[in-house]
């Protein structure tokens, strides 16, 4: 028997797919559209906007914020302490638009910006602008979203 723990307490929009194993925290509010794969940790008091995709085994810790329309890669990890074991917790907000590449790690309190994109494996340390592409440890800016979006169709054309 599959199972997954989603909380009574959990707001969950129209639409949305949680598959197996994946767990949802209490306060959570889950907008319309949404898709979050196995093994995904959703903590409480998490927002998610409409049309998001969160892959599997990603980790969404308290008090996060995810806009409309993001994309969170398999095995992210999103963090709510900025100095481990402390009892203050601030969560992260990733903005409309953005992609979180795969095992990508961000640091509590850091803001990823519109239309951005974390690479894969990037360990994102400051927030990111709107409309731009950082890579590595730490992460930095390497090129802007208009040339990732070029990539991305020319790829695709391919």
């Amino acid at each position: 028997m599959v199972t997954n723990f989603i909380s009574e307490k959990a707001t969950i929009g129209k639409n949305v797919q949680i598959w197996h194993f994946s767990y949802v925290g209490d306060d959570v509010i889950i907008g319309d559209n949404v898709k979050i794969g196995s093994l995904a940790h959703i903590d409480y008091d998490v927002k998610i906007g409409e049309n998001t995709k969160i892959e599997g085994q990603a980790y969404i810790p308290p008090l996060s914020r995810i806009g409309k329309n993001v994309f969170i890669g398999p095995a992210a990890v999103l963090t709510n302490d900025p100095y481990p074991m402390c009892n203050k917790m601030i969560g992260v907000t990733i903005e409309d638009n953005a992609i979180i590449g795969a095992r990508a790690v961000i640091k509590a309190g850091v803001t990823v910006g519109k239309n951005s994109v974390v690479a894969m494996g990037a360990i994102v340390t400051k927030n990111v602008p709107e409309n731009v592409v950082v890579i590595g440890s730490p992460a930095s800016i390497r090129y802007s979203r208009e040339e990732y979006d070029k990539k991305q169709r020319k790829w695709k054309e391919s």
